[in-house]
């Protein structure tokens, strides 16, 4: 507990300095204002999950305690433990950033809800000293897929020179430290994805998950890390490193970034449009009690000539109903207030999702008060 706590208590430190440099300002979909019973005032709602929505999680929280005097204890564990913890009852919420399988969704019909409320992206990170900082390196799905797999072993390599002929001398015979995820992870679930998709012929499907076996861990070249901000630290204080890290964790440890090669063979960066255009074609269901299992392939390595290629929603997922119906109150409440006072203020390393997903939102949020 000291740990998550220390945790939670640097990543706040973190969002303060993302607002000092700026935030993006919306305007909400919906006219709904948030009411909150003075018998709601005090409760606290419980949730666990995903690293990846953390800095955007901790904005929202602080934001609706000073609106409602309701808090939320949210815990950064992961997908995979923040999923089971809500599945067996411990927490009333999770965050995950796949949404539910279909053979879970299949079990859990009816009774449990989910809805991409937080749009990222996955981005490649390194560390390299002799790279100009001005330079982002070029990197390829099937590049990336290599040095995770332990085919290539060096800056150095003929198939990254020829990516960066503008700084190939400058690549260093080191060799790569590839940093991943140590524990059950949506965003390793999310970057495997990738890697398949750009990459098949060198990335098997039996290695996409939250938590695989690593061929680089086999030939000791890699490094694990707890969290996003476990792989941050980690290619922050390994020179020669690279790993992948929401891109908020990007921007606020100031770490190189790579423009990757998306669908359309162009380079790209990750941005606001970027994300926005791996956006345009995701086909979500009408109601947050559907099946969302087929999103997560839809929006990573989706078309576009400017698409970014590694680009993910995270879910929320929460119960239809609760035994405790000020529970269910209170977390309706909040679902508005995100829906329409939240995304006015987004994190930098993430996007505002489109309005489908804002009316999703509002949905859930009259399903938890509904007789």
């Amino acid at each position: 507990m000291r740990k998550a706590t220390i945790i939670a208590v640097v990543l706040v430190l973190a969002i303060v300095v993302l607002r000092l440099t700026g935030v993006l300002t919306l305007e909400p979909v919906v006219d709904v204002k948030t009411t909150t019973s003075p018998t709601l005032r005090g409760l606290t709602l419980n949730g666990a999950g995903a690293t990846f929505p953390y800095p955007q999680i901790v904005e929202w929280v602080r934001g609706f305690y000073n609106r409602s005097g309701i808090s939320i204890n949210y815990q950064p564990v992961g997908s995979g433990a923040g999923l089971s913890q809500f599945l067996q009852n411990v927490t009333d919420f999770a965050c995950s950033d796949p949404p539910l399988k279909r053979g879970d969704w299949e079990k859990y019909r009816g009774t449990v809800m989910q809805v991409p409320w937080v749009v990222g992206a996955v981005v490649i990170v390194y560390n390299i000293p002799e790279v100009p900082a001005n330079y982002n390196l070029r990197l390829t799905g099937e590049v990336i897929a290599k040095i995770y797999r332990g085919d290539i072993r060096f800056w150095d390599d003929e198939e990254i020179k020829k990516l960066n002929t503008e700084i190939a001398d400058r690549l260093p015979h080191k060799e790569i430290v590839a940093v991943y995820r140590s524990d059950s992870s949506g965003t390793t679930e999310v970057f495997t994805t990738f890697l398949y998709k750009s990459a098949p012929n060198v990335w098997d499907s039996k290695l996409v998950g939250k938590n695989i076996e690593w061929p680089v861990s086999k030939v000791g070249r890699g490094v694990g890390g707890q969290g996003n901000q476990g792989v941050t630290q980690v290619v922050q204080t390994t020179p020669y490193s690279i790993g992948y890290v929401e891109w908020s964790f990007a921007i606020t440890n100031k770490l190189q970034v790579a423009a990757v090669k998306n669908r359309e063979g162009n380079y790209v960066l990750p941005s606001e449009n970027a994300l926005k255009e791996a956006l345009r074609n995701i086909n979500l269901p009408k109601s947050p009690l559907d099946d969302f299992s087929r999103t997560l392939e839809e929006t990573i390595y989706a078309g576009g000539p400017n698409s970014y290629p590694i680009t993910s929603p995270s879910y929320i997922i929460l119960w239809r109903s609760y035994q405790s119906n000020n529970k269910a109150l209170a977390m309706s409440e909040f679902l508005k207030w995100v829906a329409t006072e939240g995304y006015k203020n987004v994190v930098p390393g993430y996007v505002a999702p489109p309005s489908e997903v804002i009316n999703l939102l509002l949905k859930a949020a009259e399903i938890l008060i509904s007789k």
